[in-house]
């Protein structure tokens, strides 16, 4: 008799209408590959904590910001601590998992990520720019973000869990795709108003540098993260987010022998984990 292939919940949203990218044609696509390794079956993220008991894994992919599903989620996160679920990504993160407080720790300790505040008493540690963004601590995919004139500043209700960045004329912007440690591939928007439309992107030597080192910082034994940053205009890279929940991977967008490389390396991860 084989042994019995490990059971994986994989939980997506395959009906969420997110702008410039298709969930659903991206976890159609990877579920049909994983299939192969396990035995596998997919849930909207509202089934995930009734039905996580019957699976040795429980894969968290494009299952849409959970601003949308928060007392869900939590009440998620808590059983499958309470439980001992083995989730993936793990539930350790330090970054969009956790919320953007990371936004602010990093900014502190002096990493390369746009400046970030979340008080008026603290505008006066952001470069002075004629307009900025604002955007709750909580939010996702552009949820709540909104662009404020510098003289509305200290009028903003900071004590909502609001952040404040200033609005940077940058170059354009570059994410790097993680599986655990290993940097797979890279994709940048040549034009900063059309998020969404990726192109290949060969990282440099310093690139990489950058982006491991927030791999690093968020110190996750396993899982699939994405580093999204913008080329500011003195050149240098500043962190825009670090994605550890749910990241979106633009898979259709590379080309086959880097689907299979991504598929691989995110097989063996799940399976380190089980």
């Amino acid at each position: 008799m084989s042994p019995r292939r490990p059971r994986v919940l994989y939980v997506t949203d395959l009906a969420y209408p997110a702008q410039g990218r298709r969930y659903g044609d991206e976890d159609i696509g990877l579920t049909s590959r994983l299939r192969s390794a396990f035995d596998l079956a997919l849930c909207h993220p509202l089934d995930a904590t009734a039905l996580m008991d019957g699976f040795d894994a429980v894969v968290v992919r494009n299952s849409g910001p959970v601003l949308g599903y928060q007392e869900a989620y939590a009440e998620f996160r808590a059983q499958a601590l309470e439980r001992g679920t083995n989730v993936y990504n793990p539930l350790t993160g330090r970054a969009d998992m956790a919320g953007k407080q990371y936004l602010l720790d990093l900014t502190t300790a002096g990493h390369p990520v746009i400046p970030t505040v979340d008080r008026a008493a603290d505008l006066d540690r952001l470069p002075k720019a004629d307009t900025y963004i604002a955007k709750p601590k909580l939010g996702a995919d552009s949820m709540g973000l909104r662009v404020v004139p510098a003289a509305e500043l200290a009028e903003l209700p900071y004590g909502d869990g609001l952040l404040v960045q200033p609005r940077i004329d940058f170059q354009y912007e570059v994410s790097f795709y993680f599986v655990d440690d290993q940097l797979l591939y890279a994709l940048y928007a040549p034009d900063p108003a059309r998020r969404w439309e990726l192109r290949p992107y060969e990282p440099t030597a310093a690139d990489r540098a950058f982006a491991r080192s927030f791999i690093e910082w968020n110190t996750l034994p396993r899982g699939i993260q994405r580093v999204d940053a913008c080329r500011a205009p003195g050149g240098e890279l500043l962190l825009v987010e670090l994605e550890d929940l749910n990241p979106y991977l633009s898979l259709d967008l590379v080309d086959e022998a880097t689907r299979e490389a991504f598929v691989t390396a995110m097989e063996a991860s799940v399976r380190a984990g089980i």
